[in-house]
């Protein structure tokens, strides 16, 4: 299928020319360009005519989750027909494998995975490596190692009524894919065996897959014909496991000989150990604890190579290309900058003293090098482009700062920080008698914590939000802060860059005059620009002294605020609020038993379900299965 825009807005004020200009450069084969954007200014709306006139696959790159899930959201509603996703880090919570040798402390590696990210994560790449027409909206996680995408491919199984494969020889290859049977608890990534009938929760959680048998024939398939994907990214045929295996063993010789001659006998024992243990759970399932470790050895890596990351699912599958965004370029691209650093020290250290192999290093984000290689066709898209984007896209610098709603960039006030709280609490009062919704930005989680409990006591429905707050139930805080549930969100670095919250008509900057990364020029701008979808939206910086960055930053929303108006006086525009519903926010998580249970018509198999659910006093799963009897019955 094509991209398809759905919308019942028209491009207007200076965003036709902006798509326009950022069209015909793609057309002509620029490699990169500057979207200069204002909140407000329909920077999304942009970007999706872009990619409607140049048709090809896109990556969204957003740096954080939050704003990757709203950019999901608006990408959904504007192109419902066609394969929009969501690639974010699935960890809800992640220690990674490090050892501390001042105090000879092993940390192995701890992580709670997020079954739904997981679950949207395959749906993703599942979609970059089968259709055209897809985009996905990525936090900078999609520079890490996920595992070769001509395994993934070679591994996926394509099955049709009428196939000859027994049921046995079936049941292997879900297994060798890392599909796990499981006839109790029936969820993505696992499948049930019922007499001559399979069913398979598919890993991306979409549906259940029925597979009928009759012999050794598929004599009714549920969708025919379909490709099943492997459970995990880590995989790989079997002939490539057995010679990973084998060069794996070798690697381990050579560098136990190495530690030998360096006398690290305890290194020597501890890496043999932990080697071997891992190599016969490999030989065993096809599968390891921390298997990304070996990952060069399965892909057949060279030493020093770069690792297959999301960029090169795109890479790999559209031979004529793809394009890419970076939303808020100017964060997103330090991000990128940094994350190999960091993680090269760590595994560094685990190799010296004996616990991992030296093949681990190579199971790694990709390095700035690495990335601009692979880098598509690109639009930085930012209200505040840093040197890098600017220099790189020379005169491609395309500014977008006309608001089709005529809204003026906010007021700007500067006050004392001398019993600062208190004045906000007043502030505060003015704006919710109103019906408003009120930012307070602040510097550190625990202040950000502190506030809101503070603000809470003094009767103020108040909540905080800060990275700590798991990635699902962020976008259902600022839905409810939308909604009025609560008036006043405290925050630190989540309450920047585009956050799209219209009903906020004061933002509240504590310590604006604490010069730093907090309370730049560009941090400020874009904190400001979270009041700019209010017609009355205003800005109090808290601040005994007016620092450089503050200067910069007023001189500039002023600036911005006079070619607004000039262009309202031109027009005849008359500001006017933004209206925009408040919608889920795109994450399709099914309903577990009626997804579970979406093909069976057996009453008494859902009644025995029932019951055992019951009797294990899980009466919600119980009452949605009894729930489920009565429409059958029907």
């Amino acid at each position: 299928m094509k991209f398809e825009l759905i919308s019942k807005f028209k491009p207007t004020g200076d965003q036709p020319a902006a798509i326009k200009q950022l069209t015909e450069n793609l057309k002509r084969g620029e490699q990169h360009q500057v979207l200069l954007g204002v909140t407000g200014s329909g920077k999304t709306f942009t970007m999706a005519n872009v990619i409607q006139n140049i048709q090809k696959p896109t990556l969204i790159i957003s740096p954080n989750k939050t704003l990757a899930a709203q950019l999901y959201q608006e990408f959904k509603e504007f192109f419902p027909r066609n394969g929009v996703h969501y690639f974010v880090s699935y960890y809800d919570y992640y220690q990674p494998e490090a050892y501390i040798p001042q105090t000879n402390t092993y940390i192995e590696k701890d992580a709670k995975i997020n079954e739904e990210i997981d679950r949207l994560r395959h749906a993703a790449a599942q979609d970059v490596l089968s259709r055209k027409d897809v985009i996905v909206i990525a936090s900078v996680s999609c520079i890490y190692n996920i595992g070769s995408p001509e395994n993934y491919q070679s591994v996926s199984f394509q099955i049709q009524t009428g196939q000859k494969i027994s049921r046995k020889d079936f049941i292997s290859h879900l297994i060798s894919m890392q599909y796990k049977r499981n006839d109790i608890e029936f969820k993505p990534g696992t499948f049930r065996v019922r007499g001559d009938v399979i069913e398979i929760n598919l890993v991306t959680g979409e549906k259940v897959l029925r597979v009928e048998f009759d012999g050794n024939n598929i004599s009714k398939l549920s969708e025919s014909p379909f490709t099943i994907f492997p459970a995990t990214f880590w995989v790989a045929p079997q002939n490539k496991i057995n010679i990973a295996i084998a060069n794996i063993r070798l690697e381990l010789e050579e560098r136990l000989k190495i530690l030998k001659k360096q006398n690290k006998l305890v290194e020597v024992q501890r890496l043999e150990e932990k080697t071997n243990y891992d190599l016969e759970m490999l030989q065993e399932t096809g599968f390891c604890q921390g298997i990304e470790n070996y990952s060069s050895q399965l892909e057949f890596r060279k030493p020093g190579s770069p690792p297959f990351s999301l960029v090169d699912y795109f890479g790999h599958f559209n031979k004529n290309g793809f394009l890419m965004f970076i939303d808020e370029s100017h964060i997103a691209l330090p991000q990128i900058h940094a994350m190999s650093v960091g993680d090269k020290a760590r595994k560094e250290t685990l190799i010296n003293y004996g616990w991992r192999l030296p093949s681990a290093i190579d199971n790694r984000p990709l390095r700035w090098p690495e990335f601009v290689e692979r880098q598509a066709p690109t639009v930085y898209v930012s209200a505040t482009p840093a040197r890098y984007e600017q220099e790189t896209s020379g005169k491609n610098i395309i500014e977008q700062i006309i608001r089709p709603t005529g809204l003026l960039e906010p007021s700007i006030e500067i006050k004392k920080t001398q019993n600062q709280i208190k004045d906000v609490m007043e502030e505060i009062k003015k704006e919710t008698e109103k019906g408003h919704r009120v930012l307070v930005v602040t510097l550190t989680k625990r202040l950000a914590e502190e506030i809101a409990d503070y603000l809470v006591d003094h009767g103020i429905k108040t909540q905080y939000l800060h990275s700590e707050v798991k990635t699902m139930e962020r976008p259902k805080v600022l839905n409810d802060f939308r909604r009025g549930k609560f008036d006043v969100l405290v925050g630190i670095n989540l309450l920047r860059e585009g956050l799209d919250l219209p009903e906020v008509s004061l933002v509240a900057i504590l310590d604006a005059d604490k010069e730093g990364f907090l309370r730049n020029y560009t941090t400020l701008i874009q904190t400001m620009g979270r009041a700019a979808r209010h017609i009355q939206g205003r800005i109090i910086l808290y601040a005994d002294k007016t620092t450089v960055s503050m200067n910069l930053a007023i001189g500039e929303i002023n600036r911005r605020r006079k070619i607004q108006e000039a262009y309202n006086k031109k027009h005849g525009l008359k500001p006017r609020a933004i209206i925009k519903d408040i919608r889920d926010w795109g994450f399709s998580k099914p309903e577990d038993v009626s997804m579970e249970f979406d093909l069976v018509q057996d009453k008494k198999l859902l009644e025995k379900e029932m019951k055992i659910a019951a009797k294990n006093m899980d009466f919600e799963r119980a009452a949605e299965l009894r729930d489920l009897l009565k429409k059958i019955k029907k």
